[in-house]
C-alpha cells in the first residue's frame, strides 16, 4: 500500500508529471437506481461517475503520472465514508498523492436548494487526512501545500503563520517552487466568486515578492480554467471534475457547455513548467 501523504518524488529523468484534480464535490456513492433502468442521473451520481472517469482517462494516457494533487472540495458535505471512498480510489492507482481542504471540506451548506445567501453555513472539522503546510520534495522542485479553508466560511485565508511558513521554506530551499491551495489568489473577473477568494491576497503577494524561484501557483474553487501572471509567477485555475462555473460572469451561473476537466503540470528538471487542461471525453 502507498504511504500517505506523498512527501518525496524522484523520477529517472528528473521531470515530474503532476495530475491536479479539484472540486470533486462527492456525496455518498450512488451507482444505480431501479427507477432509471440502472442508471442514476442525479447530481450525486454524476459527480461520482465523473471523478472515477477522469481518473481512468488521465491515467490511460501515454504520459507517465508521478504525483496526483487534489486541491480541495473533495466532498459536498462532510462525511467520513466519502473520504474513505476517495482515498480508496486514489490508493488503487498506485501513484503518490496528496489532498488539501477546500471550503466544502470544513463547511456544510444546509438548505442547498435555496439561494446562497439564505443557506445556513455550518462549521465542520477537517478530515485528518487533509494536509496543511506540507512539503513534497522532488529532484528539482519543491511543492508547498497549504490549507486555505476557514471553518464555516466560503472564502479563504492564508494566515500570517502560513505566510511565515512559506517564506521559511522558500528561504531554506532554492529549488523552483510550486504552491498548491484551494482558494484563488488572483481575481478571475467573476464578482460573485471573487468575493470568496483568499481574503488577504495582497499581503500574500507582498511577502512572496522576494522569491524569484516561486514559479507556479495552482488552485481550485473557481470551477474554470484560467491562466494569469503576477510577479513572475504563473497562476493556474483548474476546472472541477464535476460541474463548471461560467467564466467572466458577475452573478452565479453554471457553464453547461464546459465538460469536467483536470490539469497536467510538467515540472522540468531545468525549472521550466508546461501545463494544460484536458476535458473528459464524452
Amino acid at each position: 500500500m502507498l504511504s500517505y501523504p506523498a512527501s518525496a518524488v524522484s523520477t529517472p529523468d528528473g521531470q515530474v508529471n503532476v495530475l491536479q484534480i479539484t472540486d470533486l464535490h462527492l456525496s455518498p456513492p450512488v451507482f444505480t437506481d431501479k427507477n432509471t433502468g440502472g442508471k442514476n442521473d442525479s447530481a450525486v451520481a454524476i459527480c461520482q461517475r465523473s471523478f472515477e472517469a477522469i481518473i481512468k482517462q488521465a491515467l490511460s494516457e501515454e504520459r507517465r503520472c508521478d504525483l496526483i494533487l487534489v486541491t480541495g472540495d473533495l466532498v459536498n458535505q462532510v462525511q467520513v465514508e466519502v473520504y474513505d471512498h476517495i482515498f480508496e480510489v486514489l490508493q488503487a492507482t498506485g501513484i503518490p498523492f496528496a489532498c488539501i481542504a477546500g471550503n466544502h471540506d470544513v463547511t456544510d451548506e444546509n438548505n442547498s436548494e435555496l439561494p446562497f445567501f439564505q443557506r445556513e453555513l455550518v462549521a465542520r472539522p477537517a478530515d485528518t487526512r487533509l494536509l496543511n503546510r506540507h512539503v513534497i520534495e522532488t529532484d528539482h522542485w519543491q511543492l508547498l501545500l497549504l490549507d486555505s479553508s476557514m471553518t464555516g466560511k466560503v472564502e479563504g485565508e492564508v494566515t500570517t503563520a502560513d505566510i511565515d511558513w512559506l517564506c521559511e521554506q522558500l528561504e531554506a530551499c532554492a529549488k523552483p517552487a510550486l504552491i498548491a491551495l484551494h482558494h484563488h489568489v488572483i481575481p478571475v473577473d467573476s464578482d460573485w466568486i471573487d468575493q470568496h477568494m483568499v481574503e488577504n491576497a495582497d499581503i500574500f503577494w507582498q511577502r512572496l515578492a522576494a522569491f524569484e524561484h516561486l514559479k507556479v501557483i495552482i488552485s481550485g474553487h473557481t470551477h474554470q480554467e484560467q491562466v494569469r501572471h503576477r510577479q513572475g509567477v504563473t497562476v493556474y485555475s483548474t476546472p472541477s471534475t464535476c460541474y463548471q462555473f461560467k467564466p467572466f460572469e458577475d452573478d452565479f451561473a453554471y457553464d453547461k457547455s464546459a465538460l469536467p476537466g483536470y490539469r497536467w503540470l510538467q515540472l522540468a528538471n531545468n525549472g521550466e513548467v508546461a501545463s494544460w487542461v484536458e476535458r473528459l471525453d464524452t
